[in-house]
């Protein structure tokens, strides 16, 4: 909101060099030349406009995917938490289900809008009078019968998944130049998403299995040391008992 882009015009930065600039005026520039214009884009009070019935376009809706950008701050400050990792781990994943939900409701205005528009051409082969023929709701008079708003989501949300995993199965495609469009926008953030989010993602599940990792390798290292020692079996079980127990307690750190 409008209170934080007047904090933001307070709030110190770290320079190239590594220092913390506490001068006011170096802030005001480093902010209006960075954040400010996505910030304030996404600070309007769109929920404000509605209320008072204030008539909108199509492209001012659009400028609320502006908000998505902001996204990216929390990507540059992910490596300062990474040692929380089941909390980033459920944050990575929230904001992927996030950003499906954003594009599976765009999605669903573009075929919308399909539909009520007098196109012969587009009206007959989009994805969601498709949709509509396919569950045996066809529409009727462009905009009248259709799929219920539950089906259309789902269907919205199973093709944006699809398309951001690269894994569409293709029961549910683009037809039209404006899906097709949306589409190949949605394949390049999915690849984007693969190399950010799930690049991430893998980083912290091998973080959280590698003490499990390195507890077998030294019980495997342990082993090899009684079996090529020849150690009696008596004193081969006290050996592993005392590492299982010493390993529970300090969990493999070296407490000497």
């Amino acid at each position: 909101n409008f209170t934080d882009i007047i904090l933001n015009f307070r709030t110190t930065y770290v320079s190239h060099s590594g220092q913390v600039v506490y001068d006011p005026r170096s802030i005001c520039i480093h902010y209006l030349a960075t954040w400010f214009f996505v910030d304030l884009i996404a600070a309007l009070p769109f929920d404000l406009l509605y209320a008072f019935n204030v008539t909108v376009t199509s492209l001012v809706h659009l400028l609320k995917t502006v908000r998505l950008l902001r996204l990216l701050r929390l990507l540059q400050k992910l490596d300062r938490y990474s040692q929380y990792s089941a909390m980033v781990l459920t944050l990575l994943m929230s904001m992927f289900a996030l950003l499906a939900h954003w594009m599976a409701c765009v999605w669903f205005v573009i075929g919308r809008k399909e539909m009520e528009s007098n196109d012969p051409v587009t009206w007959d082969i989009g994805w969601l009078h498709e949709l509509g023929k396919r569950l045996e709701v066809p529409y009727i008079n462009n905009s009248v019968g259709g799929p219920s708003i539950r089906s259309a989501y789902i269907a919205s949300l199973y093709f944006t998944l699809s398309s951001l995993t690269s894994v569409g199965f293709g029961n549910v495609c683009a037809n039209t130049d404006a899906e097709k469009i949306f589409s190949i926008c949605t394949m390049l953030i999915g690849a984007l998403m693969h190399a950010v989010v799930f690049g991430n993602v893998t980083a912290i599940i091998q973080r959280m299995y590698s003490r499990r990792s390195l507890y077998h390798t030294r019980m495997k290292d342990l082993k090899d040391f009684i079996r090529v020692h020849r150690l009696p079996q008596q004193l081969k079980q006290r050996t592993l008992e005392y590492f299982q127990t010493t390993w529970s307690v300090n969990n493999g750190i070296d407490a000497n």
